[in-house]
Order: structure tokens, then sequence, then C-alpha cells
């Protein structure tokens, strides 16, 4: 029989509902048997015993809310009579004991990537183009259209409808019969090879609002950002276009890319429109360089690399009361495996980490590195404040309504996307990723500033897991969807590529499915799979301003 409900720490004093459970019902959990006061939607939790007023809320063994009124045992735990409460804490008080898992079947794996001269392995082979300043985002998106149909890339991922060979036989005068039978659905393979560019995997146009008219902070922030996608694994060259009297000078941007490769080597061609003669010549400039630019990215081709060249991001995006569960400790447990291979994993989003702090600096590997994290743990927090928000308002109206009620109990399911490792460095917005092993990387919880953070940290895979669905990716690290729960993943197949809520029906263990995932991941990697977000088209870049977002 299916398990209904689930506790998930030992000193949990709450319950997860599995299914849909109804008043009066019983649930035997442990040998105690709790008669519900009331329904229970699943995702949701129930109480173990009588809360009175201000009485501690504990689930996943830490602090996620305080009581506002009496709820008898049964009870549904609710916005209604629960409000947010986490845990304060203070500096590292603990040394690190961890459990590597068993990495046998994994220890000898290799990938097939794109080798770069700074050392690093791309999963992907991409050109960019980027504008320093929004002023050139219509002259980007003028070579965007000059380029894409022309050099093969204006087709989807997965399959294109090839209308030109309905046009030649149109042409050569034959029939509507003929018209009508012809197969003109092309597979990924065929897409590749009507490309101009086969080894090149696509171009990428990263517009962007910034660069000018708001903070030097923010300008500069943007540099290094674009530096980040600049010096990443899976770029191979970039056309830059400058209006020349913004913030964010090509100064600036070059010497934010010495800071990350400082023998930096990869093709670069660098636009002025006000140093041209005319747009039209801009623009042709732009296309011309970026032509002979994609001759020479065409010449690199996949070369076996260790699965330790492998740098994963770990996010998630539309949340439930599952995702905590079941897809968060599944990637959690393929971060372990990575770290124990001497991969590099990144934890990011912040404010979804409100409560579980203590737990993390306890597992950092030094005080500096539980220094870093507390201050910009608390300076971000400040910040929040500040301007009349603050991490207990991150949960959204779908994470409330699937079982995410205050930010602690969201961000103790959301930590568990870093499994268990030691936490090797801590990377403020923009650094790159260089310690082998789990980082924490400072960025909002916002879905899309996140994930372009951590392929500007240098991620050259992303998992992102949700639980009410999610439609986005990356422009140039591929992105993977896991789904919490079996019911997202059937109703939206098209853009989930994994599902986890196996682990919910009983099928797979959290063990199991990491596993899985890293298969997944090798797969993708070596380009012998795409991504659903990928094949879509989902290239979402949104810079963090370093004002207030959560």
């Amino acid at each position: 029989m299916k398990q209904k409900a689930l506790k998930i720490h030992p000193q949990d004093n709450v319950i997860v509902a599995l299914a849909d459970l109804k008043a009066d019902e019983t649930i035997d959990y442990e040998g105690i048997t709790y008669k519900l006061a009331e329904n229970i939607p699943a995702k949701h939790k129930f109480a173990t015993r009588d809360f009175a007023v201000n009485d501690q809320i504990v689930m996943y063994g830490v602090l996620v809310g305080k009581a506002t009124q009496f709820i008898p045992q049964g009870g549904v735990i609710s916005t209604q009579n629960i409000k947010h409460s986490s845990q304060d804490f203070k500096e590292k008080t603990q040394k690190i004991a961890w459990q590597s898992p068993d990495i046998e079947k994994f220890k000898s794996r290799t990938f097939m990537g794109y080798h770069r001269a700074d050392g690093s392995v791309g999963t992907a082979n991409y050109w960019l183009l980027v504008p320093l300043v929004f002023c050139e985002n219509r002259n980007i998106n003028m070579v965007k259209e000059a380029l894409m149909k022309e050099l093969g890339y204006a087709m989807g991922q997965r399959y294109h409808l090839d209308v030109k060979s309905l046009v030649k036989m149109h042409q050569e005068g034959r029939g509507e019969a003929d018209l009508l039978s012809a197969d003109i659905l092309m597979t990924a393979e065929q897409t590749k090879a009507y490309r101009v560019f086969p080894n090149v995997d696509g171009i990428k146009f990263l517009t962007h609002e910034g660069g000018c008219g708001g903070t030097r902070q923010d300008s500069d922030a943007l540099c290094a950002l674009l530096a980040g996608y600049i010096t990443h694994p899976n770029v191979a060259g970039v056309t830059v276009l400058s209006l020349g009297c913004q913030h964010a000078q090509v100064d600036i941007l070059k010497s934010e890319i010495a800071k990350r490769d400082k023998n930096f080597s990869k093709p670069m061609y660098v636009l002025g429109q006000q140093e041209s003669k005319s747009e039209k010549d801009f623009v042709s400039e732009a296309v011309k360089k970026t032509f002979v630019g994609l001759i020479q990215a065409n010449e690199i081709v996949r070369k076996p690399a260790p699965l330790s060249k492998l740098v994963l991001g770990l996010e998630c995006g539309g949340s439930d009361g599952f995702s905590g569960i079941s897809a968060n400790p599944a990637i959690g447990h393929t971060s372990d495996l990575l770290a124990s291979l001497g991969g590099i994993t990144m934890l990011s989003e912040f404010p979804e980490l409100c409560g579980v702090e203590q737990e993390l600096l306890d597992r950092c590997v030094n005080d500096e590195v539980a220094s870093k994290f507390a201050y910009l743990m608390k300076t971000y927090n400040e910040r929040a404040l500040a301007v009349g928000s603050g991490f207990d308002m991150n949960p959204s109206p779908g994470n409330i309504k699937d079982g995410l009620i205050t930010d602690a109990i969201k961000s103790a399911g959301a930590a568990k996307k870093g499994g268990t490792s030691p936490v090797v460095a801590v990377l403020d917005y923009t650094e790159k990723a260089t310690e082998a092993g789990l980082n924490l990387l400072c960025t909002p919880g916002n879905d899309v500033e996140s994930t372009t953070a951590l392929a500007g940290s240098g991620a050259n895979i992303i998992l992102f897991t949700t639980g009410l669905g999610t439609p986005t990716g990356n422009p140039v690290a591929p992105t993977i969807k896991i789904s919490s729960n079996t019911t997202l993943y059937k109703k939206m197949s098209d853009i989930i590529d994994i599902d986890s809520g196996t682990i919910i029906a009983g099928e797979d263990t959290i063990e199991s499915k990491g596993e899985e995932i890293l298969e997944f991941i090798i797969k993708v990697a070596s380009g012998e799979i795409i991504p659903k977000a990928v094949a879509l088209g989902q290239d979402d870049f949104i810079p963090w301003k370093r004002g207030v977002s959560l």
C-alpha cells in the first residue's frame, strides 16, 4: 500500500500528507495513530500534537514557524495559524563529519566535451553576441535576424519543418499529391547537418536592460557577469557591441575577463557604434566578424573529459510541498556524488537558505568560509528589511497554495539541493567557482536572476527542480528540469526531463534517483541528449541589480 504521510526528521512535530487526507481519517505512523481534525491536502502538513500560541513548529529538524493560534493534533498547518520564524545563527560551532557516497560506478566515467585553453571543459559550444548597454539591443537583434536563418539556427533543436523542400518541389512543377505526401519533418541530427557550422551548437544573444542609467555598482556588476559568460567553458568566442559613452565601459569588461582568465585567448570582437561610419556599416561589420569567429569555433570538436570537469548549478523554481522530499534531495545526492568525484557544485538563492544558516555554517570547511556566508546572509537580509521587505516575504502565492507556507519551510526544503557535503567556498554574485566541492553562491531567489548568475559563475550544466512547472532555461548552460511529482511530469512533459515523483510513490530512493540524474547529466554533457529547455529555446537572461530582489 502506498504511504500516505511522511515525517521528514525525527525531531519534527508536523507530518507531510503525501496524498489528500480526509477529516476524521486515522493515520498510523511509527506506532502512533493520528485522527485528522480536518481535510489535509496533499503536500500540506498536520500537527502531531496540540499547539498553543507561540509554540514552535519544527520541520526538517529545524524551526520553521510559530503558532499564532491554537492548533489541535491532526489539524492542518496553514498561513492562518502559523507565522514565519527561524533559528538564529552565529559562528561555525562544529567540525565537519561527512561520509561521502559510493562513487565506484562513476570513477572511471567520462563525458565528451569541448576543451578550452584555460583547462575548463564545455558541455556545449556557443558563440555570443553581447551588448554592453541596452542602447545596442536593437543592433544585436538586427544581427540575430541576419544570421540565424541563413546559418541554420532559426529552427527547433528537436525538429524542424523543412519548408525549403516544399518550395523546391513547387518550382520543379510537382503536383498537390507529391506536396501533401512529402516528409518535411527533420530530426535533431538532420537539423544539425542543416547548419553551416555543425560543431557550433548555437549563437546566443544576451540582450538586457543595463549598462547605463543606473548605479555604477550595477554597471560594474553587469561587466563582471558578462565576463563570466565570455570566459564560460561552453562559449567559443564573442562579439561585443558598445555604444561608447555608457557606464559599462569596454576597459571594465576586459579587466573582469582578465580576473577570470589572465591568458584569455578566445576570439573576441569589440565594436563601438560611436566610432563607426554609420549604423549599417556597424551592423555589417558585426555580422562579418561574427561569421569569421564562427569559422574558428567550428574547428573545435568534442573529446573525452573526466566528470571532475563538470560544474553543476543547483536551482529550484515553482516549488511545492514535495520539492524538499523528492526532487531537491535527489539532486542533492547528485551534488554529493559529483563533489566526491572532484567536480564543482553551486547552491544559490540565499533568501531560500533562511533558517538553515547554522547547518550550512557548520558544514563550512573553515572559519573564513563560514564568516563570509554569515556576512552575506546578514547584509542581504538587512537590505531587504531597509526597504520594508525581508526573507520572510519570499514564498510566492503558488508556493503557499502547494504547502510552502513560510520562508523557513521553503528554505529548509530548498537547501536539500546542496546535499550533505562540506561547503568549500562561498561566492558573492559574479565570482567564479574554482574550488572542487559544494560552493554557496549569493543570488536572489528569483529563478532567472539565479540561473543567470549560476552560469556567470561557471556552471556548465544546471539542474532545475520544480513542483509547479517553470518554463525557463539559460542561454549557455544546458538546463535539466526535474519534477517533484509525477502529476506535473505527465502534465508538462514538454518542458520537464526527469520525474522524481517516483520517490513519493516509493518506486525510487533519493540515492537511486540521484544516480539516474547523474547518468542523464553525462549524456547531456556529451551532446547525446538535448534537454527540453534547450530544445524550446528557453534562453532567459536577467542580470541582478544589487538593490533588493528576493
